[in-house]
């Protein structure tokens, strides 16, 4: 666990424009703001300092860089009215709202954007992944246990990509349930990804949240997705796997989940199929085999 929270910060919410900026310049993870805040105490500090400083704190000469090219071009207070205008809010990790079940992973974003807003029953959050090519059988199952989970008051988290991310978060619409889905894009309007869900994103804020650690105007670029499926699995008790091809990014939430100490579980299907690989495979190494939705409410307790 990662912990950035400094008690010596008597401004928090004022420090939300300079973790903004920061992110704006780019390359700057969540290591890089735990060493910036180790080392300055506070970003307004930090924004503020000479660039030398930067070296001091132990930041790579590249990112160094960066931040001397960048944020002379960079106005925190205007970037936050761009926000504003937008209707996207920002959690740090030093604010009491920030998650805490995705603050015990390791490395955990140390700013997220979100639209909608975050609940107290989230912490009571499953994961639902899975092909974005789902066979009538992964169309079938996926609003049987997405309806039920959702009925029993589980927040549904997934990540508003084409096939059974989508019909997840749509079912939980459908069932007056709370859904999230993690962006590996901007959440802006011009940069939801896919396009083709950016109806369904407007209608998730209703009762729900997108967030995403990546700033506006981010392009759904390929690298992006891992880091997006971390934060899937950390805002998770744990991770249920529907269709998915063996190598997947439905695995890598599912390879993450189990670094996160994260339940596992995946539904079986044909062994014939592509799309039962992945969760075929993940049983096979002792997933939590699921046929009915009480597998899963059992399993974590619930």
């Amino acid at each position: 666990m990662t912990d950035f929270v400094n008690p010596q910060v008597p401004d928090q919410a004022g420090q939300a424009k300079y973790f903004n900026a920061f992110n704006l310049i780019g390359n700057i993870g969540p290591i890089t703001f735990k060493k910036l805040l180790d080392h300055f105490n506070s970003l307004d500090i930090a924004w503020e300092s000479e660039i030398n400083e930067f070296r001091k704190a132990g930041l790579n000469q590249s990112i160094v860089e960066q931040i001397k090219n960048k944020r002379p071009k960079i106005n925190p207070d205007y970037e936050m009215e761009i926000l504003k205008k937008e209707r996207i809010n920002i959690i740090t990790i030093q604010d009491e709202s920030y998650p805490k079940l995705l603050k015990e992973i390791y490395a955990p974003p140390a700013i997220l954007y979100i639209k909608g807003n975050f609940s107290p029953n989230d912490k009571f959050s499953l994961g639902i992944v899975g092909t974005r090519n789902p066979s009538d059988y992964g169309r079938q199952i996926t609003p049987i246990i997405t309806s039920e989970l959702s009925k029993s008051g589980i927040t549904i988290v997934s990540g508003l990509a084409k096939g059974i991310d989508a019909i997840a978060h749509k079912t939980a619409i459908d069932n007056n349930g709370r859904t999230i889905a993690v962006l590996g894009s901007g959440i802006d309007s011009k940069s939801i990804y896919p396009v083709i869900n950016k109806y369904l994103s407007e209608k998730i804020t209703e009762n729900g949240a997108v967030i995403s650690e990546f700033p506006i105007n981010t392009k759904p670029l390929a690298q992006n997705f891992p880091q997006r499926n971390r934060i899937i699995s950390g805002l998770s008790l744990g991770i249920l796997v529907i269709e998915a091809s063996e190598k997947s990014g439905s695995m890598i939430t599912a390879r993450n989940a189990l670094e996160q100490n994260r339940e596992v579980f995946a539904i079986p299907g044909d062994i014939l199929s592509n799309n039962s690989l992945g969760p075929n495979n993940l049983i096979k190494m002792g997933a939590k085999l699921v046929t009915k939705t009480n597998d899963i409410l059992e399993e974590l307790n619930l």
